[in-house]
């Protein structure tokens, strides 16, 4: 038994805004001028490849994603023409010599696409990029889209994860935020899935939604633990009207700080009950899980799309507003459908803004993967990588966790810092302090709260 419990004194202590860190430095340091793909080192690398597919059918009232709603199909077809215009000029910066092992499919939806358009897009990637014999291709899936023949379609063209869009399973919940979504029709894409041979299913849970209870979600917890999916992602619910103006629509509906943070709480102790392990921040998975595999034998790495199970790979983002990390810069794309069209239209990669790492960002680029994918940093063998004296070079920042380590978040020891099994909940917090802009009070941007 894995069980954790959380105080929520310290749940509300922490509770303040912070990166992700799926980037370091985050995206919100990125500039208006990308610097070219072709300063790439050009060493064989791993691949991990990641599309991004807008669309959607309709709008849900939770989502803060770069996603375009529409009812008409036809812009699917004229999307994939561009991502393959994309594919094939991406595929001329990519080293002799690398092979892909990941693959991910994100949006909007991707199951908007039909079932002969999933099947193209596998063999578009397959044939831009080369592959690896063996492949982690996982997929985002909406289940009140999902047919058989979709589910057939995926795995035709080589997908062997899906991650399915829960949410929350309350009728009253589903009805404010516009994603009426039985738990029988959940039920049933996980049973296909299943059926199809599928390695790994995900469920995405959000907790501080509109309308939802301690009861409501103890219910939803239950009810999704009944389907036995191998790993949870149960993220905290993010209000941005100002981003997303719709979401005015159910402000006076929102639980308040406190009723949001026992929600947490109630999930962390019962998926941890159930025998899920805590991978970090919102992540579960089942022991036998590859990410709960990854966690243990350190090759765990986050990057855009959250927690990822293999270490130093480049990332190619394809598709409008995706963000790439090759050779030690960022780069992202066009966020807006006509102008990635149009950079595309213009024969070049249609590249928005990045930013080039420098040697000290790639020191505490390291420093913060280390905290938030391994847990631990061991300081001997960190500095025989870096080349120097990893504790010395941190002295302030190793000195600086004082209060986190009487509140029981990390250990330090002579030789190395780990992190607590409860610390992981609140290892944005501890990664922070690594971070020189958030501790100068001088941070770029506005982010989200950490728990």
């Amino acid at each position: 038994m894995n069980t954790i419990t959380v105080s929520l004194d310290q749940l509300l202590k922490y509770n303040v805004p912070g990166p992700r860190y799926t980037s370091y430095p985050p995206a919100t340091h990125f500039t208006e001028e990308p610097t070219s793909l072709k300063s790439q080192n050009l060493t064989p690398s791993p691949l991990s490849l990641y599309f991004h597919l807008p669309f959607c059918n309709r709008q849900c009232l939770y989502c803060g994603c770069t996603n375009i709603v529409t009812g008409d199909q036809r812009k699917s077809a004229e999307y994939l023409d561009y991502l393959e215009r994309e594919m094939k000029l991406r595929a001329e910066h990519i080293s002799e010599g690398s092979e892909t092992v990941q693959i991910q499919l994100g949006g909007g939806t991707p199951t908007f696409l039909l079932p002969e358009e999933l099947e193209r897009l596998g063999k578009m990637i397959r044939t831009n990029f080369p592959m690896a014999k063996t492949i982690e291709a996982g997929v985002e899936i909406d289940p009140r889209g999902l047919t058989l023949e979709k589910v057939q379609a995926l795995r035709s063209a080589g997908f062997n994860r899906a991650s399915l869009g829960v949410q929350d399973t309350d009728p009253a919940v589903q009805k404010i935020i516009a994603r009426i979504q039985p738990l029988e029709q959940v039920a049933l894409a996980n049973t296909m899935l299943r059926d199809s041979g599928m390695e790994s299913i995900n469920f995405d849970l959000i907790y501080g939604l509109p309308g939802q209870t301690f009861e409501s979600f103890s219910q939803t917890i239950d009810d999704v633990l009944s389907l036995s999916p191998d790993r949870f992602a149960v993220y905290s619910y993010a209000h941005i009207p100002w981003i997303k103006s719709f979401q005015k629509s159910f402000e006076d509906l929102l639980p308040d700080v406190e009723t949001k943070l026992q929600l947490l709480q109630l999930a962390i102790e019962k998926l941890t009950s159930a025998g899920y392990i805590y991978i970090g921040m919102d992540h579960f998975a089942k022991p036998d899980d590859a990410m709960s595999k990854a966690l243990a034998d350190g090759t765990l790495q986050r990057n855009f799309q959250g927690y990822s199970t293999l270490k130093g790979v480049e990332l190619h983002g394809m598709g409008m507003s995706s963000i790439s990390h090759v050779g030690g810069s960022y780069f992202q794309n066009q966020k807006e459908l006509p102008a990635y069209y149009a950079g595309l239209d213009a024969g070049k990669l249609p590249l928005l803004r990045g930013y080039t790492m420098t040697a000290e960002d790639q020191i505490r680029y390291d420093a913060i993967m280390h905290i938030m994918c391994n847990l631990y940093i061991d300081y001997a063998q960190v500095s025989g990588q870096l080349g120097f004296d990893f504790a010395e070079h941190f002295k302030a920042d190793l000195a600086s966790l004082d209060d986190l380590e009487i509140d029981g978040l990390v250990r330090r020891e002579p030789g190395g810092l780990h992190v607590t099994p409860l610390g992981r909940l609140f290892v944005r917090i501890i990664a922070m302090r690594f971070d020189p802009a958030i501790q100068s009070g001088q941070p770029k941007g506005r982010y989200s709260q950490t728990v």
